[in-house]
């Protein structure tokens, strides 16, 4: 299998009225904080919200008629299935998705109103790639590859191309990496239409097959993690061939610095990212130093996150920040006891949340009772203001505030 850049550019122009030229735009706001100068290319901004319309609008729209009439087949945590679905449908060809029992319930719903056939088949993408596999033997399907398939990372490869040709000069693009269709096109794509650019990749930390395999060493990965989009076992051969012949660098980032960053993209692009495409942003935040004064594209690579999931990590970044803040305090189990701690934190503009009393559980006076206030402040010296005037006022108050490191 081999992919060149002449096939970039023909996917452009096959895929030109079929997914979004999405904006490359300069974040003025990112780019103060992180001391980079930061691009961001809005792939969420595609119709299923991720980069995986290209390569399935390319792979799909190279089938033979045969191949179309038989139908098709793909493995997929969430984005690809999606991408399928929704350009096959457009072509009318059938389409069967197999996805991990741990896919998030929004793509699940999402790839099935699209109008393909969705089977819960293993619990990892390897697992249902085999049952899919098995399926298309069966059935005479044609097995859509999520990222080993040249057309795929051909197509993938066109987001990377118009972001070079939209901002120039840049001195590297970040993207995130999982079975590598992506870095792969990019890789192909900057080398040619951008040489001065360096293309990086990012993987989890709990998922680095990539960073094992061009190290030379056995690939361990698994666990849970934010980012399920990139959370596979092994990186493709095709990718990896492309990565290792143009000594392509990729390196890990926390779990926690990927929340952060998608707590950022929200509150300051007003965009919504899954953990994998916030990974490039959180890689910047994890080694400013490297990045500091640098040009750097960063691939929003989709945005298809629970809704749930969502409001918890930014329930968590605002405690975080110190926005959000638990007060434990001693109080008299007497009436006023409740009234005096509540004008406290008001004469301070501290924004009660949610108040509750704990009278049974706790080695207390039978006369005490601790008092569990959660407030909303300014920031992480707000609420220690606060807490230190209920203090001063003879109350003994713990604090709980969320930690990055």
């Amino acid at each position: 299998m081999k992919v060149t850049f002449a096939d970039i550019e023909e996917a452009a122009r096959r895929i030109a009225d079929r997914v979004v030229h999405t904006p490359t735009l300069r974040s003025e706001t990112l780019s103060k904080i992180t001391g980079a100068e930061i691009w961001v290319k809005f792939e969420n901004l595609q119709f299923t919200a991720s980069f995986k319309d290209r390569g399935a609008a390319n792979k799909l729209m190279q089938l033979t008629h045969a191949e179309a009439r038989a139908g098709v087949i793909a493995m997929s945590a969430g984005n690809h299935a999606q991408a399928v679905a929704m350009h096959a449908a457009r072509l009318g060809i059938a389409a069967t998705i197999v996805m991990p029992r741990f896919t998030p319930f929004v793509k699940m719903t999402n790839t099935s109103n699209l109008g393909a056939r969705v089977l819960l088949e293993g619990d990892t993408l390897a697992e249902s790639g085999a049952t899919a596999r098995a399926i298309a033997q069966k059935e005479g399907l044609v097995f859509i590859h999520p990222y080993d398939d040249p057309a795929v990372v051909a197509g993938q490869g066109t987001a990377a191309l118009e972001m070079v040709r939209a901002v120039s000069n840049l001195d590297a693009i970040i993207v995130p990496v999982g079975g590598g269709g992506l870095i792969a096109g990019a890789t192909l794509a900057v080398e040619h239409a951008s040489p001065r650019t360096k293309v990086i990749g990012v993987e989890v930390e709990n998922y680095g097959a990539a960073v094992q395999r061009l190290a030379g060493k056995t690939v361990a990965v698994g666990g849970s993690t934010i980012a399920e989009g990139i959370a596979v076992r092994d990186i493709g051969d095709l990718p990896l061939g492309i990565l290792r012949e143009r000594n392509i660098e990729v390196f890990l980032v926390p779990e926690r610095q990927i929340e952060r960053a998608i707590v950022m993209l929200v509150e300051i692009e007003k965009t919504v990212a899954e953990g994998a495409g916030a990974i490039g942003l959180a890689a910047v935040l994890d080694d400013r130093e490297r990045f500091l004064g640098k040009r750097v594209g960063l691939i929003v690579s989709g945005g298809n996150i629970d809704t749930r999931m969502l409001a918890n990590v930014l329930m968590r970044g605002l405690a975080r920040d110190g926005r959000l803040v638990r007060l434990s305090i001693d109080i008299a189990d007497q009436p006023g006891a409740l009234a005096k701690v509540t004008d406290i934190i008001a004469k301070l503009n501290g924004n009660i949340v949610e108040v509750q009393h704990q009278r049974l559980f706790g080695a207390f006076p039978v006369k005490a009772a601790i008092l569990e206030v959660m407030v909303e402040t300014q920031d992480r010296h707000h609420s220690e203001a606060i807490a230190k005037a209920l203090n001063d006022a003879a109350l003994i108050c713990r604090t709980s505030l969320g930690e990055w490191d």
